[in-house]
């Protein structure tokens, strides 16, 4: 499975669905906590691919300047 900020997200969720549906209290806080450390994951890899995108694009935009 890919590192996308997409699937740390679903992951995320599955966590915090695992800790409404949980009847015992350290667990509920465990799923929650794992959950938030999912969603800051998902953040940063957010943010990476972000970066990643705009280099790319200012990449293309040098090349096609370059061969113009």
């Amino acid at each position: 499975m890919a590192a996308t900020s997409d699937n740390y997200r679903e992951q995320a969720e599955r966590c915090e669905a695992d800790a409404a549906a949980a009847d015992l209290t350290l667990v509920r806080e465990r799923n929650l906590r794992s959950a938030a450390a999912w969603h800051a994951l998902a953040n940063r890899q957010f943010k990476s691919e972000q970066a990643r995108a705009d280099r790319d694009r200012l990449a293309e935009a040098v090349r096609a300047q370059c061969l113009a």
